[in-house]
């Protein structure tokens, strides 16, 4: 791969470095800030979800800056936002400043989640955009095991640690903000929004030199559309894409991934643990998760989107099932959910975990990937909302073994959805998934 294209998606990547560190940080901190402000259980749910409830603004409104401005201009505000988010939320000084720092913070990870995969997919070649793009998850879980261990390591040292907890976070997101200058605009958005055609070719040779005349032709293509067809719901050829982005970020939440890291140390005092060993065994499920995505990488442009999914859909059927029968037994003898939670944790970061957001930044065509990558974040982000602030209410009325087997079984449909539906997209350009979208309709 060419040097200048591997920096440039690392660079973008760093936003989902800030995007895993700002969603697993409050992991930390939500107990001592529920004491702190004498929170009821309404006020803690919402405290802990008010970052999400941002993240599905910011998902849903990501694609009109990322198409009227552009996916780097777009990147350079979402930074700001993360810097604001990090400073505010750890100087606040009642309840509602915090509240309000911390739902600016999770505009910027909704955003980020619409613009930084697209980026990434838009000026990647065909044979590597899969590794590349999951480079943005990659950094994802790299800030989620960074925010556990951060966590681990302040707690009990400081006072109000819980302040330094959050605070850290102004450090990666001024380098994220400096960084972000120095890429270029992505070669697609400046075709196909601006008619740039000369500024997109400098990058386009970058990307592929040898080709750039047929890269060009190509995108220049994509856009000969009929201007009623410019909209995402204004005809049935984006169909496909729509309902595959939808289930997609659906099944993604439903497996129970954002309830378990928000609530890890809560889930393992649950389970017997103390304080310290819950939190360390955090910190555990911040490893496994970085380490099976890194492996994700290796296999997801050779193996395909599609079997890394059948294999993590079948490994978490069973690890979910375990862990509702533990619960289920009052099966709590040593490590007994810690390790199936590890194991829930790899099989997740293998599949879902490293497809889901290059499957959705490539399923769209050229004229509405913007908002299409905003219809499939919004998706994850409103379920991600809903299970973090039912997941106490749940969890207390239903119990660990009730509420783990409902994981469990939605598990089961997102096997048959992605046997039966979920189309393979290795290997090939935008343009051509385009083609052959149009020719599936």
């Amino acid at each position: 791969m060419n040097s200048k294209i591997v920096l440039w998606s690392v660079t973008v990547a760093l936003g989902g470095f800030l995007f895993g560190f700002d969603t697993a940080v409050i992991s930390g901190a939500e107990k001592y800030i529920q004491d702190v402000w004498q929170l009821n259980v309404f006020q803690h749910g919402l405290t802990v979800s008010i970052a999400l409830i941002g993240t599905v603004l910011g998902a849903l409104v990501g694609g009109i800056p990322s198409d009227a401005f552009g996916r780097k201009n777009t990147l350079f505000w979402i930074a700001v936002l993360y810097l604001l988010s990090a400073i505010g939320s750890a100087l606040a000084t009642d309840w509602y400043m915090f509240l309000f720092f911390r739902f600016i913070g999770g505009i910027g990870v909704g955003a980020s989640s619409v613009a930084a995969p697209m980026y990434i997919s838009e000026i990647s070649p065909a044979n590597d955009r899969g590794k590349l793009v999951a480079l943005f998850q990659f950094n994802i879980v790299f800030g989620i095991l960074i925010a556990y261990l951060s966590n681990y390591l302040i707690d009990g040292v400081i006072d109000n640690a819980w302040r330094w907890m959050l605070g850290v976070e102004a450090f990666p997101s001024l380098v994220f903000l400096i960084l972000i200058l120095f890429v270029p605009e992505s070669p697609r958005w400046l075709i196909i929004k601006k008619d740039n055609i000369e500024e997109a070719r400098k990058v386009l040779a970058v990307i592929d030199e040898a080709n750039v005349d047929q890269l060009v032709s190509n995108i220049k293509g994509s856009r000969h559309e009929k201007s009623s067809e410019k909209h995402l719901f204004s005809t049935r050829q984006y169909r496909l894409p729509i309902m595959l982005a939808v289930l997609f970020a659906v099944f993604n939440q439903v497996s129970g991934i954002n309830a378990i890291i928000y609530y890890a140390p809560r889930i393992f005092e649950m389970t017997g643990l103390g304080t310290s060993s819950a939190l360390l065994s955090t910190s555990g499920i911040g490893l496994i998760n970085f380490i099976f995505t890194l492996l994700a990488l290796r296999f997801i442009d050779n193996v395909g989107r599609k079997k890394l999914m059948l294999i993590g859909s079948v490994g978490l059927i069973i690890t979910l099932g375990l862990v509702s029968r533990a619960f289920y037994q009052q099966d709590f003898t040593g490590y007994t959910v810690p390790i199936l939670l590890f194991l829930y944790i790899a099989f997740f970061a293998f599949s879902q975990g490293a497809v889901i957001w290059v499957f959705i930044s490539e399923i769209f065509p050229n004229q509405v990937r913007a908002s299409g990558q905003a219809l499939g974040s919004f998706t994850h982000w409103i379920m991600a909302a809903i299970i973090a602030f039912s997941f106490p209410f749940f969890s207390e009325k239903l119990g660990g073994g009730n509420t783990f087997m409902i994981f469990t079984v939605m598990m089961v449909l997102q096997l048959i959805f992605v046997w039966k539906i979920m189309p393979e997209t290795k290997g090939k350009s935008l343009e051509q998934i385009e083609v052959l979208e149009k020719e599936f309709v």
